[in-house]
């Protein structure tokens, strides 16, 4: 019986977890952090691989902008249609293990994303350092 009780309450857990990174997927405006005006709109979805992924979809300021910064295949692409999260995977209803862009100097961060439970704004969390320590937090604005 107490087997039972285990697999049911793991199974309640797992399911938790895959439904607030399910929460993730969609479109989300970021937010600059300077003078908080609206920088683009983000479309976080999940590909067929099982991870997680994100694209700018529309920028309200140069949309014609070039990644001159960026080093690789990236180097200047332009930014709109550009895909700026890349490989993270759902761990405990966050996501993790992968990395984010930022357009705007071209460099690459590892990042985690997890869902704000009293606001259900995106806790985009981009860093230097493995345990994300070293690095910047924004908050983005899910677009309905």
């Amino acid at each position: 019986m107490k087997t039972l009780i285990t697999i049911v309450l793991l199974i309640a857990f797992s399911l938790t977890g895959s439904a607030q990174a399910n929460k993730i997927v969609g479109k989300w405006k970021t937010i600059d952090d300077k003078d908080g005006s609206a920088k683009s709109i983000v479309n976080i979805f999940k590909a067929t691989n099982g991870k997680y992924y994100g694209k700018i979809e529309k920028l309200f300021k140069e949309p014609e902008k070039l990644c001159t910064e960026c080093e690789g295949s990236n180097k200047n692409q332009p930014v709109l249609g550009m895909m700026i999260i890349n490989s993270l995977v759902e761990n405990e209803g966050k996501l993790t293990g992968g990395t984010i862009l930022d357009p705007k100097n071209g460099k690459i961060y590892k990042c985690n994303i997890s869902i704000d439970s009293k606001t259900s704004n995106l806790n985009v969390r981009g860093s230097l350092d493995k345990g994300g320590w070293i690095g910047r937090s924004q908050t983005w604005i899910r677009i309905k």
